[in-house]
């Protein structure tokens, strides 16, 4: 089932209203437009620092001052954005009965600023702090200020309680966001290449179940050639504002009618 009409966004929207049970998974492309930069790319985090030296576990136990420099930054971008109109779109889809859950790779928590109720953090979430010797647990704001390394009371540094390279996704996040695939009628694929396992698993999941799947993403990824039912090629919010759009004409039909 391939975009083939004059308007994929409405046919797409059309296959919503019959399913069903939408879940949308999400990655960093989603936020761009909230000032938040991708992590691949030119202009992307990686291209400034070497994941291998600041993202991952093991780099975070060598040389936990030296990995602050870029969770310093991660944290005073993240926590200075706003939810951007397809965040908000998909909150409204969900109060439509569009849409069902957001399965999220972003430890941004715009989501659920923008009123999402049902958001599954596969990698985390940058609000909160871990110790990785005593597990104790902080909000980052009672310990963390710019240019400061955070501090748990035993003394070690803190993480952000993010999955980092290495780490394996938090059990009931993986368990949850593999039964939300596996059970709805359209899975959402919003900005996000999938590209990071085990994420990439989840639009195979939801296909291999008899879910379509929609991607919304301004150029082709991996998924766009045997994965993908109808790519909705354009910006998020410009996709997903159009899909809200439908959904409020009264001709158009919601799950929840």
């Amino acid at each position: 089932m391939r975009a083939g009409g004059s308007d994929p966004i409405r046919e797409a929207a059309r296959l919503l209203a019959e399913r069903g049970n939408a879940v949308a998974l999400t990655g960093a492309g989603i936020s761009v437009e909230s000032g938040i930069p991708s992590f691949r790319g030119s202009q992307g985090m990686w291209a400034k620092y070497d994941p291998m030296e600041y993202a991952t576990l093991h780099a975070f136990l060598q040389s936990p001052r030296k990995v602050w420099e870029m969770l310093s930054e991660m944290v005073s971008v993240c926590g200075g954005a706003m939810p951007n109109a397809a965040h908000k779109g998909l909150a409204a889809l969900e109060g439509m009965g569009v849409v069902r859950a957001v399965i999220t790779q972003n430890v941004d928590g715009l989501h659920q600023a923008a009123g999402s109720r049902r958001v599954i953090e596969y990698h985390g979430n940058l609000d909160e702090l871990i110790c990785v010797y005593c597990w104790k647990r902080y909000l980052m704001r009672e310990r963390w200020t710019p240019g400061a390394v955070p501090l748990c009371d035993c003394g070690e540094i803190l993480k952000p309680n993010v999955v980092l390279f290495g780490e394996s996704i938090p059990w009931l996040a993986q368990e949850q966001a593999e039964e939300e695939a596996r059970t709805c009628g359209v899975l959402l694929v919003v900005g996000t290449s999938a590209q990071v396992s085990p994420a990439c698993d989840i639009p195979g999941i939801a296909k291999d179940a008899g879910a379509a799947v929609v991607e919304i993403n301004p150029e082709e990824t991996s998924l766009s050639g045997n994965v993908t039912d109808i790519h909705l090629r354009g910006s998020a919010s410009e996709v997903i504002g159009k899909m809200v759009r439908l959904f409020q004409d009264p001709n158009m039909k919601s799950p929840k009618d």
